[in-house]
């Protein structure tokens, strides 16, 4: 494991070199595992590994990143953080601007009721995470009533004074989440967050369900917010574009397992790991008459229920050595602030793409012709 200190052999996932940014939040070997039963007893015959011993930290105002193919169990680390899941294992150390360090997964619900304050999420679908029955004026005012931190007049003008900061209007207080389009309601969940403003905010996938110009303008607001409010988000995504737009560092999931952490812009230059490397070349060029030719990954994502041995990545990894079908390769620190999970991470020569991050390409471009010939 990585320390937050960022020395090999202990928790963490980068180097902190900044010694005056403190770290909001370190996870330690977290694991979140769902029984499996079955039978006519309905006993526990199994388990679905969903997150299996991750480790990262978030410095105090900066963006990380998880990314990951769809099932990978970044949505459940991000819940399982916040404690809407019950922590099947590991540390969740978060460092309370009044309490001090505290450990969530096994806090009390006074003490979570009070982290809650601190800490907020903003969900996937802005359709289902919204209250029909509710107005956005209760919605937006429900942690502030339950936190009892404003009341009468001046929550109804602490209320108007959020929405019009994300881009709505006070005369929305009356109307219903079915009034407002999906960007709209994005923007209601936003303000929900921010209501009791917290210091850490958990973005679970906050764009994947809005159109691309939508998603543009969500991030632009939510990069607003952050230098306004000092804020300090975990952002969960599966688009790589986007993470690159908005992150400082990424992180990169495999199959409930954190795989590479690294700055943004060196993770997409220099990929120590080669799921990464599929990722980075599955995404597609901004020029639409020239496409790389990506990389084509042998089988299926392993069920979380039954991973294989070793590293999980092997049965897909065209570098697989034998030592990868029996050891699963520590997250160790590769270069300065950069960590894979892979054994022969240093040796590797990954394809990257410097073009997304202001410098040339990487890859010869081919005519879209041409590569589509050549994945038929």
């Amino acid at each position: 494991m990585l320390g937050a200190d960022g020395n090999a052999g202990k928790a963490g996932s980068g180097g902190s070199s900044e010694g005056d940014r403190r770290n909001l939040l370190d996870v330690k070997g977290l694991k979140k595992h769902f029984p499996i039963h079955g039978g006519l007893l309905g006993r526990t015959r199994g388990y679905v590994k969903a997150v299996d011993g991750i480790d990262l930290f978030i410095r105090k105002g900066e963006t990380l990143g998880l990314v990951g193919e769809s099932g990978c169990g970044k949505s459940t680390a991000g819940r399982t953080i916040i404690r809407l899941y019950e922590p099947t294992g590991g540390d969740i150390v978060f460092d309370d601007p009044d309490l001090g360090p505290i450990h969530l997964e096994r806090a009390t619900s006074k003490e979570l009721s009070h982290v809650w304050m601190h800490m907020q999420m903003i969900f996937q679908d802005p359709f289902s995470s919204l209250d029909p029955r509710m107005s956005v004026g209760r919605i937006v005012a429900e942690p502030l009533v339950v936190r009892r931190v404003v009341k009468g007049s001046e929550l109804n003008d602490r209320v108007a004074t959020i929405l019009t900061r994300v881009g709505l209007r006070p005369e929305h207080m009356s109307r219903y989440p079915h009034a407002f389009s999906g960007g709209q309601r994005q923007r209601i969940g936003i303000a929900r967050a921010l209501a009791v403003s917290p210091n850490l905010i958990i973005c679970d996938e906050p764009v994947s369900a809005l159109d691309v110009s939508v998603q543009a303008q969500v991030l632009n607001l939510l990069e607003d917010l952050q230098d306004e409010f000092n804020l300090t988000y975990l952002f969960i995504a599966h688009d790589l574009s986007v993470v690159e737009h908005i992150s400082d560092r990424v992180a990169v999931m495999y199959v409930g397992y954190v795989v590479e952490v690294a700055p943004t812009e060196e993770l997409f230059r220099n990929p120590k790991m080669p799921y990464t490397e599929a990722l980075i070349g599955a995404i597609p060029p901004p020029n639409p008459r020239l496409r790389s030719r990506p990389l084509k990954l042998p089988g299926e994502v392993p069920s979380p229920a039954n991973p294989p041995s070793g590293c999980y990545f092997h049965p897909r990894c065209q570098y697989a050595q034998d030592i990868c079908k029996v050891e699963r390769p520590p997250l160790r620190e590769v270069s300065p602030g950069h960590y894979a999970a892979c054994h022969f991470a240093e040796t590797l020569s990954l394809r990257g793409v410097p073009a997304l991050v202001g410098a040339a390409p990487a890859v010869s471009p081919v005519p879209v012709a041409s590569a589509a010939a050549g994945t038929s």
